[in-house]
């Protein structure tokens, strides 16, 4: 097994009296897809949220190691934007792209936290700032061609089909430099044939050498994809292992389908 890129040791996250995420343990590897699934309201996206400093957790560590220098981070009271410099990105359930810029420009956004010109060089365009503006171009358009969506680089990104924009979306995510990608319910609302395109996309983004954290409702995705699942319910970890573990696993089933359900099995 490869080193640990992120260690979450008794996350807890409460709203009031209402607590969404309960001591939760969590690791990824670097090189690995693990995937965090759950039924509606479990706290995935809550969890998502205090990984990438949009909440600051009421309990626990959230430790980010980069697998290139090998540098511990302690994430919790960090902003987003520093977490995204140290290596970690996410896309959002909701598209959030700029519909009225071009597919390019949306991923050239993603380049900012990379960047160096500031506005001394906004204003007198040194070499280094125009230097630095064409790797951006280049560096965008070889994502897009990851991605396949460079024959619409210069289309107004709210043009793009759903699937299309999923696929924009993850590659701004990928113009940051991550080591680790999150993604949250990459699939939702894609049919059978982008759900596919989907799937091979992921796989070549860990053979690029990303890991991935997978928020998903579309099981079949889930198994055939994951090297491990962890699994939540009403903020607790339930189970955690191999898709295969998972699959017959008493308390994923229940958490899924219902003890009455689980009862009608058994017999």
């Amino acid at each position: 097994m490869m080193s640990k890129i992120l260690e979450v040791n008794g996350l807890t996250m409460n709203f009031g009296g209402i607590r969404a995420l309960d001591h939760l343990d969590l690791d990824v590897h670097a090189g690995e897809i693990v995937a965090l699934i759950g039924p509606n309201g479990a706290g995935k996206t809550t969890f998502f949220n205090c990984l990438t400093g949009i909440y600051v957790p009421t309990e626990g560590e959230i430790r980010l190691t980069s697998p290139l220098t090998g540098k511990q981070t302690l994430l919790a009271g960090l902003k987003p934007n520093k977490i995204t410099e140290l290596g970690m990105a996410r896309t959002f359930q909701n598209i959030r792209l700029f519909s009225q810029m071009t597919v390019l420009e949306n991923v050239m956004i993603g380049r900012h936290c990379r960047t160096r010109s500031l506005i001394f060089g906004a204003i007198f365009r040194p070499r280094r700032t125009r230097d630095e503006e064409q790797d951006t171009v280049d560096r965008s358009y070889r994502i897009l061609e990851k991605v396949g969506l460079s024959a619409q680089a210069d289309e107004f990104a709210g043009k793009l089909s759903y699937g299309s924009q999923r696929r924009l979306e993850i590659a701004r995510a990928l113009a940051t430099d991550p080591f680790l990608l999150l993604l949250d319910e990459p699939a939702a609302g894609m049919n059978p044939q982008e759900t596919a395109d989907l799937v091979d996309l992921i796989r070549r983004i860990r053979d690029d050498g990303h890991a991935v954290l997978l928020i998903e409702h579309d099981m079949k995705l889930v198994m055939s994809l994951s090297d491990r699942v962890f699994v939540l319910d009403y903020g607790e970890k339930i189970a955690q292992g191999t898709p295969a573990e998972i699959g017959v696993n008493a308390a994923v089933i229940k958490a899924y389908l219902g003890e009455d359900m689980l009862d009608e099995e058994s017999t």
